[in-house]
């Protein structure tokens, strides 16, 4: 049922909307430039690393890695889950790397890179879905570059709590794990996860004292009250810091886009989530999770 409060923000909402159409000139982007770009893009090929930039093809990449911040893509290309939003290649693994972790810190030292993202594919076959390998990460990267805050982007590892406590001997400076979109499109945009588990993960994290983030996209079917109901369920559960941005369908073989969400939209979805507590909210149509993650691993919580 939809409140009193819930009504007015939908009809703001519906005062901001455009039909969908054309791409709008809010989200085009310039072709990626500069030699940080350079330095972080042919090191990569170097040392084998995947990134979820280039995976996910983010429109923010250039901005990101001449920044000198970057997001890391470990445990392989290839992902167990078949989620109707994302471009990464759906398969069976290859084998476990495990010296990824030290081309990861690699890499980091050799760009010295202030803040480093670690996200992965789902490793559902594994029996611990690939948690000691980020551990291992965070290890390397504070025993070796102690002045390079780490943010780690994780999966839901099925709401097994043991893997869980293998993040927690080795904790990052934040710990991401995304909602992508509200509850009554899980089936389609997130076949394989439970909304409710993503809750209890994000509340499991906040309870041992961590900076607790997550994001969600726009534009793929929701309705504004819907986004409201998800943002308050994540601040309910400890979410601290929270992305929004535009979807945006990768391949025709993907969920198309339900609209271009408005810059207007977006900026009264993040004075909403201020007015609920949210220490920050980054709502605009190029956000993505690595959005100014540099700037948040700096915010008191």
């Amino acid at each position: 049922m939809i409140n009193q409060h819930q009504k007015e923000f939908k009809e703001k909402v519906e005062k901001a909307n455009i039909p969908l159409g054309k791409r709008p000139d809010w989200l085009k982007v310039k072709l990626p430039t500069g030699d940080n770009y350079s330095d972080v893009r042919n090191l990569m090929r170097e040392k084998k690393l995947n990134t979820v930039c280039e995976e996910a093809r983010c429109p923010n990449i250039a901005e990101c890695w001449n920044h000198r911040t970057a997001t890391f893509m470990i445990l392989g290309d290839t992902c167990t889950r078949s989620c109707g939003f994302c471009n990464v290649k759906l398969g069976m693994p290859n084998e476990l790397d495990l010296e990824e972790p030290r081309r990861v810190v690699d890499a980091i030292k050799q760009l010295d890179l202030r803040h480093a993202v670690i996200t992965s594919v789902n490793r559902d076959e594994l029996e611990d879905g690939g948690a000691t390998i980020f551990k291992e990460c965070v290890r390397l990267i504070s025993e070796e570059k102690p002045d390079c805050t780490v943010e780690i982007l994780i999966p839901d590892f099925k709401g097994n709590e043991k893997t869980y406590e293998i993040i927690m001997q080795y904790p990052p400076d934040i710990l991401n794990h995304n909602l992508e979109t509200v509850k009554r499109l899980y089936h389609a945009v997130r076949p394989q996860a439970k909304y409710e588990r993503s809750l209890k993960l994000i509340k499991w994290f906040k309870s041992k004292g961590l900076k607790t983030k997550s994001g969600i996209m726009v534009g793929i079917g929701e309705r504004p009250e819907e986004v409201l109901s998800i943002m308050n369920d994540l601040f309910l559960h400890g979410c601290d810091i929270m992305t929004i941005g535009q979807y945006l369908q990768p391949t025709k073989q993907h969920l198309p886009v339900d609209r271009f969400v408005s810059p207007e939209e977006f900026q009264l979805y993040k004075e909403e989530g201020l007015k609920m507590g949210f220490k920050v909210v980054e709502s605009s149509p190029l956000v993505r999770s690595s959005y100014h993650a540099d700037e948040h691993a700096r915010v008191d919580i």
